[in-house]
């Protein structure tokens, strides 16, 4: 052999070395997102079922519910300052530094809330401690951001771009699953004393065991000189917050509006209609919790077939689709949460079907197509504010339209995501939709 052959070879054996594996790379981020959203249920449920009444004792049930969807907001208020950080030490320390920093503070903020003392025994410094612990799980999350679903995207074959956008958003119906059926066994096998003393901790200490996993299986991809390798060679790279507003701050504003539909239904079928069962009928969380389940595995279901229907009819068509069909949801389905088990049941797996369909194309939606020096940190901020202006608030608001307006106003705060969505899709490019 030549050395001008050897020397070839030795080019394509690297390159090969450094080419990116899909499946290989959708694993890592399926783990990811689970394990990141199982800790966002977690809390969740426990902000309709335990922290009303362990934290909020003085008031009555339903401003203690609100009171904890208060405290249950304030994650998505402080992701976006967590983004902001941890970006400046993924610059300064790597992604290594910065994921293993931020799944840390994720893991003993998480932990934290296991060990909380009621209001009954330390008074109102059990509502600060809650509030702490929330606000560093916010943090946390806007640390979390390894950029695999970034990297995932952008090798995913031109033909299957829709298959592989969907793949992260399977972590929210997985991680509610598991969180819904570990709390409903806890809450049917336990007494309501026990419950509430050491029952609904355990959750919050497995949340703590699944982030140690997730922490290694990430660091196991992230840190590798390969992977080192694709994301430099995609410019996947951390830039300064403030140059990544100044050049792309249109395109985040739209590709946070643009799932708002899809995001404000989340909370609407997962959070907000355990409220309402809990506070509102003679429905046991248990037994809900369950509903909520089943629900889910159709939500499953249908976000892989969102990777199917994107690739065949085009990813904004299929968001636009989606959000109309969430605007008529939103005038008739809340008012099946007051019609029984049957009407709970059909109102959760349409709810699902719809959020599958929307949110499995969101990914797509929100990281845009940005200039490749800003791509990795415009796709994280972009996120964040997408969280925060369509879900953060979700749950606080729909109850208290429900409570005193009728289940049927519910409804116009997910109407108001589908019309944000639409504006956001006509405004955008319709390459804006094709990448990332």
């Amino acid at each position: 052999m030549t050395q001008a052959a050897a020397t070839a070879d030795g080019e394509t054996n690297l390159s090969r070395s450094h080419e990116a594996h899909p499946g290989e790379i959708a694993i890592g981020v399926v783990i990811g997102r689970t394990s990141e959203f199982f800790d966002f249920f977690v809390f969740a449920i426990a902000s309709v079922i335990v922290f009303p009444r362990l934290v909020f004792p003085f008031a009555d049930e339903l401003t203690q519910t609100l009171y904890s969807f208060a405290l249950f907001a304030l994650a998505f208020i402080a992701r976006p300052f967590g983004s902001v950080i941890f970006m400046a030490v993924d610059r300064r320390y790597g992604k290594s530094a910065k994921l293993i920093t931020a799944l840390f503070l994720l893991g003993t903020s998480t932990v934290a809330i296991a060990f909380l003392p009621s209001y009954h025994t330390v008074g109102a410094a059990a509502i600060w401690l809650l509030a702490l612990a929330r606000i560093g799980q916010g943090l946390a999350w806007g640390g979390a951001w390894d950029g695999l679903a970034s990297l995932l995207a952008m090798n995913a074959p031109e033909h299957q771009r829709g298959w592989y956008a969907m793949i992260p958003q399977l972590g929210a119906p997985l991680g509610l699953i598991v969180a819904s059926v570990l709390f409903a066994f806890f809450v049917g096998n336990l007494s309501a004393a026990d419950f509430f003393d050491w029952g609904w901790r355990y959750p919050f200490f497995v949340a703590f065991a699944i982030n140690v996993v997730a922490l290694f299986a990430r660091l196991r991809m992230v840190v590798t000189p390969e992977y080192d390798e694709l994301f430099h060679s995609r410019e996947l790279q951390p830039a300064r917050v403030v140059n990544t507003i100044r050049h792309e701050g249109r395109n985040i504003v739209i590709g946070a509006f643009a799932p708002l539909a899809s995001f404000a239904l989340f909370h609407m079928v997962t959070v907000f209609p355990l409220s309402w069962v809990f506070l509102f009928t003679k429905e046991t969380p248990a037994r809900f919790l369950i509903i909520e389940a089943v629900g889910a595995v159709f939500g499953v279901a249908a976000i892989v077939a969102s990777g199917m229907l994107a690739d065949r009819i085009g990813r904004k068509s299929l968001l636009i689709g989606s959000a109309i069909a969430i605007a008529v949801f939103s005038g008739f389905a809340p008012q099946l949460l007051d019609a029984g088990a049957v009407g709970e049941t059909v109102y959760m797996v349409l709810g699902f079907i719809l959020l599958g369909l929307s949110f499995g194309q969101s990914s797509g939606a929100i990281a845009s197509n940005f200039a490749p020096t800003f791509r990795y940190t415009a796709s994280a901020l972009t996120a964040d504010l997408a969280w925060l202006f369509g879900a953060g608030f979700a749950p606080l608001a729909a109850l208290v339209l429900a409570a005193n307006l009728g289940l049927l106003s519910a409804g116009g705060y997910l109407l108001s995501g589908a019309v944000c969505t639409l504006l956001a899709l006509w405004l955008s490019a319709p390459r804006q939709l094709q990448q990332v």
